[in-house]
């Protein structure tokens, strides 16, 4: 993929430095760029920063105006059936606790399990429900988009 974004609202998690892996308050850190351009050569990300710097190029163009892009975001993977999510645990590991402090404060991956297997059949399949709509709704509304 040769393309490149421009007028970006908002480039996000951006570094100058390559960073191989943050943890605890490393994470709580989230550089961003506004009004921004990201360059894309043969599938890399080859050049990016504010618009004023933005190259001439022959490439496919995206204007990305009103629009966010995340290019180093990585989600590991995704549930639609869980019994209640961990976000808060997110928060706690940006803080800096270990999970030995966040699984003794009544989280982590054992007591998530437990709640799953406390859960009915009928609750998991309600709560899944709305999430697989939400994502099929916003699945739709890219592919308009």
């Amino acid at each position: 993929m040769n393309v490149l974004f421009k007028n970006i609202k908002e480039l996000v998690q951006v570094r100058e430095i390559t960073v191989d892996f943050l943890s605890g308050k490393e994470m709580n850190i989230l550089p961003t760029i506004k009004n921004a351009f990201l360059l894309v050569e043969n599938g890399l990300i080859s050049n990016f920063g504010v618009m004023e710097n933005c190259p001439k190029t022959e490439l496919k163009i995206i204007d990305a105006s009103g629009k966010m892009i995340l290019p180093s975001w990585c989600d590991s993977h995704t549930h639609i059936v869980y019994a209640g999510n961990r976000e808060g645990e997110f928060v706690d590991r940006i803080n800096g606790l270990s999970y030995k402090e966040i699984a003794d404060n009544g989280g982590g991956i054992l007591n998530s399990a437990k709640k799953l297997q406390t859960t009915s059949e009928a609750a998991l399949y309600s709560q899944s429900k709305v999430r697989l709509e939400e994502i099929i709704h916003l699945r739709n509304w890219s592919c308009r988009n």
